[in-house]
């Protein structure tokens, strides 16, 4: 009786490990694994730098449509566009001195 004994109590512990092994396992995946909590985390705060990029960028494009409608034919704005063409191809008036 004493052999049968021992197969019982083995296969309970060989139980018990199997299940805390897949209760750690469970565990580890909740918290370090692909959809884990500490991945949230890292997802988070790469959504909230997008967010902060995307402000940017729709801050910048605001500018640049505002540039582009003073520039063009319907409203033409002197100032800018003397300030453009010193920019951007190197004019300067007679009268003025470059300093570099």
């Amino acid at each position: 009786m004493s052999a049968v004994a021992t197969q019982r109590g083995f296969g309970g512990l060989a139980y018990l490990a199997f299940a805390c092994a897949l209760g750690i396992y469970f565990t580890f995946a909740a918290v370090q694994g692909d959809y884990g909590m500490f991945r949230r985390v890292a997802i988070d705060a790469e959504a909230e730098a997008l967010r902060l990029e995307r402000d940017r960028l729709a801050e910048e494009l605001a500018e640049m449509q505002n540039l582009t409608h003073r520039l063009s034919d319907e409203y033409l704005d002197l100032d800018l566009l003397d300030q453009q063409t010193r920019d951007v191809l190197g004019y300067m008036r007679a009268d003025e001195i470059a300093i570099r």
